[in-house]
């Protein structure tokens, strides 16, 4: 992954924003620029989450919704249509969880 700067970590599902966050985390943590991208879903906020978010902003890299409802909790409002064209200048995308299962809280 020499040549890798700038990651996306993309999650469709409610259940897996925890563990797609951590991944970004993981990511910056080793000097990669990580966007989370959340389509799709209102995320759960809890403090633990609240506090990874935060973190991910200490270590200047993004959260970007495609769902308004995200708005409260600081995520960076994008449509479908953006983040499109976003992913499309990053070097790794990393899609999480199942793309055969939606969620079971899907908001759109």
């Amino acid at each position: 992954m020499e040549n890798v700067k700038h990651c996306a970590v993309v999650v469709r599902r409610a259940e897996d924003v925890w563990e797609a966050t951590r991944t970004a985390l993981g990511l910056a943590a080793h000097n990669f620029w990580a966007t989370l991208y959340v389509i799709d879903v209102a995320v759960e906020m809890t403090a633990a989450l609240r506090e990874n978010l935060d973190w991910l902003e200490e270590m200047e890299c993004g959260y970007v919704s495609s769902s308004r409802e995200n708005d409260p909790h600081s995520f960076k409002h994008m449509s479908l249509e953006d983040i499109a064209e976003e992913l499309k200048k990053v070097d790794l995308i990393i899609p999480f969880g199942d793309r055969n299962r939606t969620s079971r809280s899907r908001s759109v």
